[in-house]
């Protein structure tokens, strides 16, 4: 990934809609619109007929519709935002920049513009000064050949940039424990592989500041399609269904069935009753790794080997484990008193098997090696609040909030382009809406097309 090793991801993975892009179908109209007119004026041989903010030059003869400009494409997420969807934005600019010839053909004209870029995975500071920000794109070169390329480009720089930074921020909250990725059901099934790219980026680039080894779950294979990743998961509520509400039968199958690799996971809400379902398949998967064990079928052994229980209870349900106390954030939901509950539970629950003295040190091991998985409900806010109180949480799993998008909450990482400068006569000169100007970025790099 970019940042990581240099190097930016091959065009190809991301199976951009060339024709569709180059023809407009993705752009807002009135980009359309400009190059239209860009275009009729270049074959009309049409010169600057108006009164110019330059005063100081004379621009009777700029011909418009040739006009070389410098685009800057920032974002201005406080107090950063981790950038991705650069390497995106690069292959649609390769692939897409150019114009029509009068028998429909396409003329790509890369070669004519000058483009910098940072790496996907840097930062990007700000202050709060919209006249001082820090572009993660620039592009140089005749406007009307990447006019049209606008909103595609800031959707994709956009929406994984969100994503990404999103990403990073749970993970600075988990401090370090693996979260996994689940917003793959909150979101249109086309964007999962470039959601999977972002949060593979994210815990890349934590794990290099941190110096921490937080993995990449996700929980779909095209999420990790971009980066080699694979789609990795248990048990659902419908799978408790499937076997008639037994949650402990549910995990003798799928740890008789499937492959050792699998992490044996179970879901233990679904009578909202955590601490019972989980005695419950504790209960029933122990014996069968003890008696594996004693029959020296070590490798049979491992796949009743469980790894974790996870806790879904729904916000607006109380475990009935659970008595209240009058504050409904300590009562509903994944509350920190269920978990520690639930944490105790599981290390004693081999005290109630009464086992031979000799297989307790077995038990007591396997026992305590079960790790607690919470879902539902998880963002920054709440995975902090748990940190705070030290929580015995081992993994979080986060979904929607992975995907918000709120100037309230800080979340908004809407792209901007803005054109800030012309070139007249081979001179660059400033041309911006007033509040924006010609800004720069140190990691800005020159990009050179393949």
């Amino acid at each position: 990934m970019s940042v990581i090793d240099r190097k930016r991801l091959d065009k190809e993975v991301f199976n951009i809609d060339t024709t569709g892009i180059r023809k407009g179908r993705y752009s807002d109209a009135y980009f359309c619109n400009i190059v239209r007119i860009l275009e009729a004026l270049s074959k009309e041989g049409y010169t600057f007929a108006g009164e110019s903010d330059l005063r100081e030059i004379d621009c009777n003869a700029v011909k418009n519709g040739d006009l070389r400009v410098e685009m800057q494409f920032f974002t201005r997420r406080r107090p950063f935002s981790l950038a991705a969807g650069v390497d995106e934005a690069l292959a649609i600019i390769e692939e897409c920049t150019g114009d029509f010839d009068d028998s429909g053909r396409f003329r790509k004209t890369l070669d004519e513009l000058e483009v910098e870029a940072i790496h996907d995975g840097e930062f990007v500071d700000y202050g709060g000064d919209p006249e001082d920000v820090r572009p993660v794109l620039k592009i140089r070169g005749r406007y009307r050949d990447f006019a049209g390329l606008e909103t595609p480009v800031l959707g994709v720089l956009s929406e994984a940039t969100r994503l990404a930074t999103n990403i990073y921020n749970v993970l600075v909250a988990a401090g370090g424990k693996d979260v996994m990725f689940f917003p793959a059901r909150f979101a249109h099934y086309k964007v999962q592989a470039l959601h999977g790219y972002a949060y593979a980026l994210a815990v890349q680039v934590y794990n290099r500041k941190y110096g921490k080894n937080s993995r990449a779950i996700v929980s779909t294979d095209e999420q990790g399609r971009w980066w080699g990743g694979q789609g990795g998961g248990t048990v659902a509520h419908a799978s408790i269904a499937c076997f008639l509400g037994d949650t402990a039968e549910t995990m003798m199958q799928f740890s008789r069935i499937m492959p050792v690799e699998v992490p044996r996971i179970a879901l233990v809400d679904f009578h909202n009753d955590c601490i019972g379902e989980t005695l419950a398949v504790m209960g029933k998967m122990f014996p069968a790794y003890l008696e594996l064990v004693r029959a020296g079928k070590t490798d049979e052994a491992a796949k009743y080997k469980l790894f974790a229980v996870r806790l879904d209870t729904s916000g607006d349900m109380k475990d009935v484990s659970i008595s209240p106390v009058g504050d409904k954030k300590y009562d509903y939901g994944v509350n920190p008193r269920l978990v520690e509950a639930v944490r105790r539970a599981m290390d004693n629950a081999y005290k109630e098997w009464n086992l031979p003295t000799q297989a307790l040190d077995v038990a007591r091991e396997w026992c305590r090696q079960v790790k607690i998985v919470v879902t539902g409900g998880f963002n920054v806010k709440k995975i902090s609040w748990f940190e705070e109180l030290g929580v015995p949480v081992d993994i979080y799993g986060v979904g929607s909030s992975l995907l918000e998008n709120s100037s309230e909450s800080g979340t908004n990482n809407d792209y901007t382009a803005d054109i800030v400068r012309v070139q007249i006569n081979g001179k660059w000169y400033p041309m911006n809406k007033v509040g924006r100007r010609a800004c720069d970025n140190p990691s800005l790099s020159t990009v050179k097309s393949k």
